[in-house]
């Protein structure tokens, strides 16, 4: 099955935040991958030709992935 570009963008954007779970404390390493994998379930009844809204879901993933990758942040919590 070929992927277009937003759905790989999507994945991308997946692997990545659990890449970066697998740089935080052992100890709350769980927090961010349960946060990771709930923020996408949110939206997986979204239309994939909704482009807009991926578009925005995107960035704003990004952004929080930026957010959360700091060495600074130990824990998330919702």
């Amino acid at each position: 099955m070929r992927l277009s570009g937003l759905q790989r963008e999507v994945l991308i954007l997946y692997r990545q935040c659990l890449r970066e779970c697998r740089k935080k404390p052992e100890a709350t390493r769980k927090h961010f991958q349960t946060f990771a994998r709930d923020e996408f379930e949110k939206n997986i009844k979204l239309d994939k030709r909704d482009f807009s809204a991926i578009e925005f879901l995107l960035r704003k993933g990004r952004r929080q992935l930026e957010m959360y990758a700091s060495p600074g942040v130990k824990d998330i919590r919702k």
